[in-house]
């Protein structure tokens, strides 16, 4: 939309007594194609257009959106959520608002736009996957592989004066490989994901996670099960960030400060975990699946210490959480779409790499696990409490990594296992994820080096 027709939208919201008026136009155009059992399962292409408008009367959100821009439309929605509160106002009055634009650095480059090439093209990698996977062995029973890319753009304007534009363009290719053999079934993943345009695909080798979740799906389909208990464990890099994530991350979004949904609150300055520990998020890693030039209120995004030397630093902030709890906005304002009201999420999360080799933290463990790769889990969000599944694990035996077994999940609680976080490697590594909360569901890293804890809940058969 242009200025002038955004300004008298805004002055709508003000003139029914908003402290704070927000618009987010967006258009996003998804494209994908999956094979399946041999065969495309879809290919699917589509683009979304909407408008939402947001109303902060103090702390309090209203929020409305639609795909119909018609300027006497959008204010008659700004005209409901003010009669939500009881304000009625018949005339608006002339915009006292002058929109200046702003421009922010654009960190993620891309050389070739997913717009302006065919679907087919993703169909040559797909099939490439599937033949590799089937190819490994005759245990591989199915190949589900898929590449996606996602082009969006908005425009986000307030009553502040703020005008500014963003495109994001992002790509992702997963394959899920199933096994097979005495009825006994097991399936590994992988799923690369970037901040890129369509050269990610030209340049990912699909060959190679393939094979890699191939070899994982019938390396466990033979292991044994796991037998439980409380034991020392060392959790594998790259995905294995995502207890952290679940656990522990979304504990340090104002979201959950400001409702008091959190023990972290009011902890900033205090010890929460072991002073090995710093954990970081970071939403200005250039091409990172996680990343944005700006957030979804048009704060620039910025690198976050949440912890540092075991030491709460500060929360992740939007504006109206920062309000709340006296935080500094940090750029962690996210959305899905038009159609949600931003709020605090985390963008590219991780413990800080360590100094202490891989070898050293198995060495001195008599009976312990391995974590080397994690599954799916649960995670209670008031409390940390979680339980994820192990997809690839191995027993340590006086230091030594025997035999792998199966069956393996991790319970406990995001604020009791930081403290017991006490080596920390050298190999930090991030892995592309999806993350679902009140905002919806958006794109986002989890990470770690190896790390070991000292003692967790294994659950078994």
């Amino acid at each position: 939309m242009d200025k002038i027709k955004a300004e008298r939208l805004i002055q709508a919201g003000l003139d029914r007594k908003a402290d704070f008026v927000e618009i987010f136009e967006e258009e996003t155009r998804n494209a994908s194609v999956s094979f399946r059992d041999r065969k495309v399962e879809s290919a699917t292409a589509g683009t979304d257009y909407g408008v939402g408008i947001r109303l902060v009367y103090g702390t309090e959100v209203l929020y409305a959106h639609t795909s119909n821009d018609e300027e006497s439309h959008i204010i008659k929605l700004i005209d409901n959520l003010a009669r939500s509160r009881g304000i009625i106002v018949n005339l608006s009055s002339a915009p006292t608002v002058k929109l200046v634009g702003k421009v922010f650095e654009n960190r993620h480059k891309i050389t070739k736009d997913p717009r302006e090439i065919g679907q087919d093209k993703k169909l040559d990698l797909i099939k490439l996957a599937d033949h590799v996977a089937r190819g490994y062995s005759d245990k591989i029973v199915q190949v589900n592989s898929r590449a996606g890319d996602v082009v969006s753009s908005v425009l986000i304007c307030n009553s502040e004066g703020l005008w500014t534009e963003d495109t994001r363009t992002r790509a992702r290719f997963t394959v899920n490989v199933t096994a097979e053999s005495g009825g006994e079934i097991f399936t590994a993943s992988e799923a690369p994901g970037t901040h890129r345009g369509f050269e990610f695909f030209e340049s990912l080798d699909i060959a190679h996670y393939a094979k890699l979740a191939s070899e994982r799906a019938v390396l466990m389909l033979g292991a044994g099960y796991v037998k439980g208990g409380k034991m020392p464990v060392v959790m594998g890099n790259g995905f294995g960030g995502v207890i952290f994530h679940e656990a522990c991350g979304h504990l340090l979004e104002t979201e959950a400060v400001r409702r008091k949904a959190t023990p972290f609150a009011g902890k900033v300055g205090e010890l929460i975990a072991h002073p090995s520990v710093t954990a970081i998020d970071d939403g200005t890693i250039r091409n990172a699946w996680g990343s944005q030039n700006i957030d979804d209120e048009g704060n620039p995004v910025q690198k976050t210490v949440l912890i540092k030397d075991g030491m709460l630093q500060t929360y992740m902030s939007d504006r109206v959480g920062g309000k709340e709890t006296g935080t500094a906005i940090t750029g962690s304002s996210r959305r899905e779409s038009y159609q949600y009201a931003p709020v605090s999420r985390m963008r590219n999360t991780y413990i800080d790499r360590g100094n202490t080799p891989v070898g050293d933290m198995i060495g001195g463990i008599d009976n312990g696990l391995y974590a080397k790769k994690m599954g799916g889990g649960s995670v209670n969000p008031a409390t940390g409490e979680f339980n994820f599944a192990v997809e690839e694990a191995y027993l340590i035996r006086n230091g030594k990594v025997t035999e792998p077994v199966r069956g393996a999940t991790l319970i406990g609680k995001g604020p009791d296992i930081l403290p017991l976080i006490s080596l920390v490697g050298d190999d930090l590594e991030m892995a592309a994820g999806m993350c679902g909360a009140s905002s919806g569901s958006i794109p986002v890293m989890v990470g770690q080096p190896t790390i070991k804890v000292d003692n967790i809940l294994v659950g078994g058969r």
